[in-house]
């Protein structure tokens, strides 16, 4: 119980600090490295944080022939940090390498190794991640899974699929009360999202999987739930560039996704504050109140972009409100 407590008011703590500071860009482990996981999530489990991202490191460059601006690193992996109070992150190491061998293999470092989110299983017992997985023109279009007993490693790929026959890429997970899991996924040409219901194991996807928000051109989901309402802030379809975040509401997962209004309000709000929506994480004892986690892209040097955590918390009316001033 002592224990607990303390995790509390070190997160309590967390809380205040971030609420007070304009922007947060937390880039440095507690070696003294510069974080890197990029387009990540974070899993809480067993009173300890673990944030896992995209491994960017090595030179950015324009991949040829692109007609859009598709700069890239080569692929490095999947990272993991653990914290046990979201300021002091501690390296655990690469937790699914890339491929450096068989250039046919999903995750070779030629590949696209993307967003990818972990979640914990209580019937089995197994940590499991999935990613966006593509090609460099990204006309690959898949979802990766890789499955580990521990939620530092080692992760073992399993494959890639196109869940139900579509194309995904820019991707999150969400896990409801009742130990469902659901795979959000960018699809058609990133034109519609898709919800996916995940198999009981969370290594497969159901056949139960919804188009929503058609034709509104959405990337970048993360969700959340509070007072039994789905919420999904999303990102538009800009490139490396920043654009006007939004975000959707449902009373229910699977039910009918109504679009709202950008829910950032201040100085350079049109523009996401220059980031992009990767995950939302709610605050261990406190409800309605969250972090608003984002990636700053600096699409000439990937290696060195930066990223961004606001406080996030929900009006008396429901709005989910993220601001970057005091």
């Amino acid at each position: 119980m002592r224990t607990l407590i303390i995790s509390f008011c070190l997160m309590l703590n967390t809380f205040v600090a971030l609420s007070q500071s304009t922007k947060v860009k937390m880039m440095t482990d507690t070696d003294g490295n510069a974080i890197n996981a990029h387009g990540g999530g974070i899993l809480y489990y067993g009173g300890t944080y673990y944030w896992y991202g995209e491994l960017k490191s090595g030179p950015t460059y324009k991949v040829p022939d692109s007609d859009w601006e598709n700069y890239r690193v080569k692929a490095g992996g999947v990272s993991c940090y653990s914290s046990k109070d979201l300021k002091n992150w501690k390296f655990e190491g690469v937790v699914l390498p890339s491929n450096k061998v068989d250039k046919k293999h999903d995750l070779h470092t030629s590949k696209v190794i993307e967003r990818p989110k972990v979640i914990y299983n209580k019937k089995t017992k197994k940590f499991v991640m999935w990613m966006h997985i593509d090609s460099e023109d990204y006309s690959y279009a898949r979802s990766g899974v890789a499955i580990s007993d521990s939620p530092v490693g080692p992760f073992i790929y399993k494959g890639s699929v196109r869940p139900n026959g579509n194309m995904a890429r820019d991707m999150t997970l969400f896990v409801d009360d009742d130990g469902k899991a659901y795979h959000f996924y960018s699809s058609e040409e990133n034109a519609t999202m898709h919800i996916s219901l995940l198999t009981d194991d969370y290594l497969s996807h159901t056949k139960t999987d919804i188009r929503i928000l058609i034709g509104d051109k959405r990337e970048a989901p993360a969700v959340f739930k509070y007072n039994s309402k789905y919420y999904l802030v999303s990102s538009g379809c800009t490139g490396w560039s920043p654009n006007e975040a939004s975000y959707a509401t449902a009373d229910s997962i699977l039910g009918n996704w109504t679009t709202q209004t950008n829910p950032c309000v201040g100085k350079d709000a049109d523009k996401t504050f220059y980031a992009q929506s990767t995950f939302v994480l709610p605050v261990i004892g406190k409800p309605g109140k969250f972090f608003f986690i984002a990636d700053m892209w600096n699409k000439l040097d990937l290696k060195s972009s930066k990223y961004l955590w606001l406080p996030l918390h929900l009006n008396a009316n429901g709005v989910p409100i993220i601001s970057n001033t005091k």
